[in-house]
């Protein structure tokens, strides 16, 4: 880990490029795009001449990455505050700032309960935190920087600038839209990100052109409705099934990955994307969020069981081998113990490789935040019920893959045991097996051995 390379208290002015000044720490909650995020934070800061810390108590800038999706991570955003408290007060010229989507919603709460902070920036001012750690090193003075970019008709008129020049790993996530457009009356995201603005199909192509020349064999493009990518272009409707086909002809990447796809969105040649390029993976993050029609009206999401069946069922069609993951909400307002019960009756019909379960966290400001709620502890009961289910189905599941083999980008030691290595199949199957550690980056071929409930154990063909 890095270590701090001035004595706690002190801090540079701005000298010549490439003099260290101090050091960062970046504390993220949150989806992948606060990851991304937070990497272009820190690429932020090392230009300003900042290396990174092991800790916060030993950093000249904290930066806090912010969630507001659930309730939780927020608690833990003014918990992780509360602690700064102390190391303010101590050293005063620390610089503290809070960046995110609870940072876009409640810039001045945060300032309210927690004078010491030196600036808040909001989810599209990324850019901005070199300017704000300046200001906030020469003037002391708190600053706010919480501006959504408009979307002017139908066109992106404003487009956050990146910086592009990251460093050299085998997987990287690349955003390829920003915002949301559907409002779902459970999510925050629309208000925390704006709408949706899909990035220019060359600047997407040219960073992935960057990583793989830096040695990135495997892509993850993310948005939050990833599939509805294009639609508001300057340089006219470019389909989502398009972009995936670009970014695959990049020489050196192998691997291509996407999340999270809408499902009203999903049509026909993005399923043959899957199906007939080598570089698109067999798998597919599709969020579901009930199986009941009623309870998905009342979320307004804008499809049915349904039709979310046909898209099931046409995926495992033409791509036999898919994996197939979601995203299911427990204890939405009114849900009934039928509609419940329906889904999870969906459970077991679509039978999902794995899923990610949330008891549904009202979030101030939306619709469903002022439904009549239900029972905590309900709440609580369905969703240890849902997760017992989706459990039991995943054991079954992986029980079935004994002797199957599966390509595997080899990405290092296993955390728990560094005498196997691991990597995901092509259908996001984590699989664990013994081989030499510079098998890294390597495509090999494992053969399931063992089965377990979050993952696999094989050996090397």
């Amino acid at each position: 880990m890095a270590q701090s390379l001035l004595r706690p208290g002190t801090l540079s002015s701005p000298v010549r490029r490439g003099t260290v000044r101090g050091t960062y720490f970046v504390q993220t909650w949150g989806c992948q795009m606060n990851e991304e995020d937070s990497e272009q934070i820190g690429l932020y800061l090392e230009e300003l001449g900042f290396v990174p810390a092991a800790n916060p108590q030993e950093a000249h800038v904290v930066l806090l990455n912010t969630c507001s999706v659930r309730k939780k991570p927020e608690d833990k955003a003014f918990s992780f505050l509360g602690e700064l408290r102390a190391f303010k007060a101590a050293r005063p010229e620390m610089v503290i700032g809070v960046a995110g989507c609870m940072a876009q919603l409640r810039a001045d709460e945060i300032k309210h309960r927690n004078p010491f902070v030196d600036f808040v920036v909001g989810t599209a001012q990324v850019s901005a935190i070199p300017g704000l750690v300046e200001e906030a090193l020469q003037s002391r003075r708190f600053a706010k920087r919480t501006d959504l970019p408009e979307r002017k008709g139908s066109v992106v008129t404003d487009i956050p600038q990146r910086n592009v020049s990251r460093t050299a790993k085998l997987k990287a996530f690349v955003p390829i839209q920003y915002g949301c457009d559907k409002f779902c009356t459970f999510c925050i995201v629309p208000t925390t990100r704006g709408r949706e603005r899909s990035r220019p199909t060359e600047d997407i192509v040219q960073e992935v052109r960057r990583l793989a020349e830096i040695g990135t064999q495997e892509v993850t493009l993310l948005g939050q409705t990833v599939n509805s990518y294009g639609k508001n272009l300057a340089e006219g409707r470019v389909p989502f099934s398009k972009l995936l086909r670009l970014i695959a002809g990049v020489p050196g990447i192998r691997r291509v990955r996407y999340t999270s796809p809408y499902p009203r969105d999903f049509k026909a040649d993005v399923i043959e994307a899957i199906r007939d390029v080598p570089q698109v993976m067999e798998h597919c993050h599709m969020p579901l969020q009930a199986g009941h029609d009623g309870l998905l009206a009342r979320m307004k999401r804008l499809y049915t069981v349904e039709s979310y069946a046909q898209i099931v069922a046409d995926l495992r069609a033409e791509v036999p081998n898919v994996g197939l993951t979601t995203d299911i909400i427990v204890g939405f307002p009114g849900e009934t113990d039928e509609e419940f019960q329906h889904t999870l009756d969906v459970m077991e019909r679509f039978r999902f490789d794995g899923a990610f379960m949330f008891k549904y966290s009202p979030r101030p400001g939306t619709p469903a935040a002022t439904m009549e709620q239900i029972d905590k502890q309900v709440a609580s009961d369905r969703l240890d019920k849902l997760i017992k289910t989706q459990q039991r189905i995943q054991c079954e599941i992986n029980e079935g893959l004994v002797g199957r083999e599966f390509e595997v980008l080899v990405e290092g030691p296993t955390p728990k045991n560094p005498n196997l290595m691991q990597g995901y199949s092509r259908c996001f199957r984590m699989l664990h097996f013994p081989a030499p550690a510079d098998f890294r980056g390597e495509l090999v071929t494992v053969k399931v051995t063992e089965p377990h409930l979050w993952g696999l154990v094989g050996t090397v063909v």
